[in-house]
């Protein structure tokens, strides 16, 4: 069939052409939203999740919609060894420039503009790579302290009154919140817990591996009452078929149901694999209705598509202690596993591998779903090891 036409988007982040089974989440986090600029009580969302489970999907679409309700968003990725203060401030001016053009909020917008700059100019001296260029001057004595948890309540109350004075709700969007440093989650945490407090329409919706859950608790001991966390996994059977059978509709193709049978069964259910699966199946199937011959064939290229780029990127970033564990691992199968256990694999202590761990931790390849297990964060990671 003509590759042109082609619906489905394997791509990293990429919006499925049919966003099925994650309508009840995308629902209640906008109400959340909605709860917020009308000065309700609503908790901050997290998305938590493995990889390839749609997290950054939801989180666009999340954004878009919010923006097109008049919602005014903020959208920052975490990076691995990168300031999460630094990767925020650039799209906070913006949103921050949209809320001043605002009549009502004028005022209130340039004043959380110098408070702004004022944090820009301390986080500047402690944040290598800070990039941010204020036009206005900053305001004296407010969130210059250098303290960065008091600081930051500084400028996200300012950034609430804006919003709220534009009968608006700031949400800031992070992805990949894993990422952030300790004492930055507690300042962002210690400052949403005084807008709460003063009833701001300011919120966080983030997205994170599942070890998100254990630092956000870490950092501050109340972040499980300030935070919804919503667990994102593979689709039910029914969704996963609606995913691949309505785009192959709208293009006016069929698929046989043994063929839509073994796409399930090959990818569990699994987004991205879903989008895998469902773009070579296209591409190898010569006319509708795909078959199952057709999956079979396109089950091969998806595989070796998924290992030269999916998991071989990760793959890639790791040491070769860390790849000899990761083996050690997949010996045993998907998982979880027992610290003990790996380290059997490995022929070694505990204790002498606890390090090699803590590192593939950190790089949000793996994941301790209960004290002393470890899990791959990555689904079906184990078959490519």
């Amino acid at each position: 069939m003509d590759p042109r036409l082609n619906p489905f988007a394997p791509d990293a982040g990429a919006p499925p052409p049919e966003l099925a089974g994650r309508e009840e989440v995308l629902s209640s986090a906008l109400i959340s939203l909605e709860r917020k600029r009308l000065e309700r009580p609503s908790r901050s969302i997290v998305l938590v999740g493995l990889r390839g489970v749609g997290k950054t999907v939801l989180l666009n679409r999340m954004q878009r919609e919010a923006m097109e309700r008049g919602l005014s968003a903020a959208y920052v990725e975490c990076a691995e060894n990168r300031s999460l203060m630094a990767t925020m401030l650039s799209p906070l001016r913006t949103s921050l420039f949209d809320l001043s053009r605002r009549a009502a909020a004028q005022e209130a917008g340039r004043r959380a503009l110098r408070v702004l700059a004022s944090f820009v100019e301390t986080v500047r001296l402690s944040v290598a790579g800070v990039e941010v260029r204020m036009e206005l001057d900053p305001e004296p004595g407010v969130a210059d302290s250098r303290d960065l948890e008091s600081d930051l309540r500084d400028l996200m109350e300012a950034v609430g009154w804006a919003a709220r004075a534009a009968n608006s709700c700031l949400a800031v969007f992070v992805d990949e919140i894993q990422y952030a440093q300790e004492a930055e989650l507690a300042a962002l945490i210690s400052s949403l817990h005084r807008s709460s407090q003063l009833e701001l329409p300011i919120t966080l919706v983030g997205a994170g591996l599942p070890q998100v859950t254990g630092k956000l608790g870490d950092a501050k001991s109340y972040a499980e009452r300030l935070f919804e966390f919503r667990v994102i996994g593979a689709l039910q059977p029914e969704d996963a078929r609606r995913a691949i059978s309505k785009p192959l509709d709208d293009e006016g193709v069929k698929i046989e149901p043994l063929a839509l049978d073994r796409i399930i069964a090959e990818t569990q259910g699994y987004p991205y694999f879903l989008q895998e699966w469902g773009k070579h199946s296209w591409d190898v199937a010569q006319q509708s209705p795909i078959t199952e011959d057709d999956v079979a064939q396109a089950s091969r290229a998806a595989v070796a598509a998924l290992d030269d780029s999916f998991f071989r990127v990760r793959f890639e970033r790791l040491t070769r202690s860390e790849r000899r564990y990761l083996r050690g691992m997949a010996e045993l199968g998907p998982g979880p596993h027992r610290s003990g256990d790996v380290a059997d694999v490995l022929e070694r202590q505990v204790t002498s591998v606890a390090p090699v761990r803590s590192q593939l931790i950190n790089k949000g390849m793996v994941w301790s779903p209960a004290h002393g297990d470890t899990a791959f964060t990555v689904p079906l990671f184990e078959e490519f090891m």
